[in-house]
Order: C-alpha cells, then structure tokens, then sequence
C-alpha cells in the first residue's frame, strides 16, 4: 500500500493507493487484484478486498465501488449498496463516515480528495477519455455541493502510466490540441515516426488547478514498467495477454474525525 503526505496529514481520513501485492489471486491476476470486471474467482476478488480494507484498518466500513466507463458521472454516497447494485460513475463524493470510496486503475490515474474543514472526501477514475470530458471538474463540483472548497480540497494522484510509456497517435494529440492549444506542452516525440509520449498526470493536475485546487500531490510510480508492483493494462496488451488485474485505491472519512 502506497500512501502520500498530503491526505496522510488529514486527521480523520484514512486512504491507501495499493499495489497489485498481498493478495490470493493467481497467474495474470497475481495477487491483489480487486476487479471483479477481470476474469478472476469471484471469492478470490472479495478475498483481497477484505484484505485492503484490514491493510487500513478498516474492516467496519463498507468499501464500495462503481463500475466505471470512462465517463464524467459522479455518485454522491449517502448509504452502502451491494457490487451487484453498484451504479455506472466513474468518481464517488461523500460527507458520511464508513463509507469507503474506491476506485480501480490499471494504467489510468487514481485521484482521492478530501476537504478536511467540510468532511467531503472524493474518489476519481480518471483516464484520459474521463478527464478529457470533465470527471475531475465534475467529483469537485460535487464535493463543493457538499460543503467543500475547491481552494481547501487536498488532491492525491496515485500510480499511473508515465509519459515514458504512453505512447500514442496523432489523432490522440489531435484531439488534446483541439480541446486546448496549451495541451501540446504534455506531449513529446516518441521513437515511432509519427507518435507521441502523453503525460496523463500532469494533465490531471492541470484540470485540478484549473478548477481550483492549490494542494496536488502525485505518486512517482509508472504503472507500466513497474510489472512487480501494479497491473497494468497496456503492459497486458504488449504481451498479449487476455486479461489483467485492477489496482484499489480507497479514501475513507473515519469515525476519529467526529472527535477532531
């Protein structure tokens, strides 16, 4: 598990970006794989969710997942719901204790928030088509809703691809340019004629600042090249494989907060 300084200061939340270690799962899965979108044994998807929740001590709350596309949706959590009731989002917002947000990467950026004076905590899923058409703007929009300020939210992004193995075409730069001209800056040639190396980070954090927050922190982590510590989906595409794992990462508001 893979904590940063910045939400690991905020009496009252706990979070965790972890790993694809410390799990049950087998072969491609190996061994915390947390999607129950992969292939993988159902029980041994709920084993190593269990695990992750123990890992932050956690066990009493509900840990809860949406099933992501890609998109701009936002659920702001109230109540817990079972994973076969679990909406289409690809971010979750919510004031409530014990309600454990999690998102699933393999590749795409992970992005936990949290206004610590207002309660509101927020989780994202954001690749690039959901931070292209808005999702971060969209969870701190919801926060904001909630009680939170974007000027006093603290936003994390966990391992992600690196500009190092991102390579992409040029309609993929094309598309970038033509949402914003200052966006040519995220990308670099790469040895492909033709192509280029996309930093997807950095762009998030452009979309944060832009909407407001001033305290980003990102993991330096390339979920890609590091095969021992994070699935990854490109990575499972280059070696032709047929399925991979998905990474959890959680941020949760905790009953400590009440006596802050």
């Amino acid at each position: 598990m893979i904590t940063l300084s910045l939400l690991n200061d905020l009496s009252g939340i706990r979070h965790g970006f972890f790993t694809r270690t410390g799990g049950v799962s087998e072969g491609v899965y190996e061994s915390l794989n947390c999607g129950y979108g992969s292939g993988d044994d159902r029980e041994n998807v709920t084993q190593n969710r269990r695990r992750a929740m123990s890992s932050l001590d956690q066990e009493n709350a509900a840990l809860l997942t949406v099933r992501q596309e890609h998109s701009n949706q936002v659920k702001v959590v109230v109540q817990p719901w079972s994973q076969d009731q679990a909406p289409v989002a690809d971010a979750m917002v919510t004031n409530k204790q014990n309600l454990a947000l999690g998102i699933l990467t393999a590749d795409c950026s992970p992005v936990l928030l949290a206004d610590i004076d207002a309660g509101v905590i927020g989780a994202a899923h954001a690749g690039w088509k959901g931070a292209l058409c808005g999702v971060i703007e969209a969870t701190i929009e919801k926060m904001t809703e909630l009680g939170a300020r974007p000027d006093n939210i603290a936003a994390a992004i966990g391992p992600t691809i690196a500009q190092r193995s991102y390579e992409v075409g040029p309609e993929f730069k094309e598309r970038f340019q033509n949402d914003d001209g200052a966006n040519e800056e995220l990308f670099r040639k790469s040895a492909t004629d033709g192509h280029f190396l996309f930093d997807l980070a950095e762009y998030i954090c452009r979309r944060l600042r832009t909407a407001g927050v001033k305290a980003i922190v990102r993991a330096p982590h390339d979920t890609c090249r590091e095969d021992d510590r994070f699935f990854s989906f490109r990575r499972s595409c280059l070696k032709g494989e047929d399925d991979y794992g998905r990474e959890l990462s959680i941020i949760v508001i905790t009953p400590e907060f009440a006596r802050r």
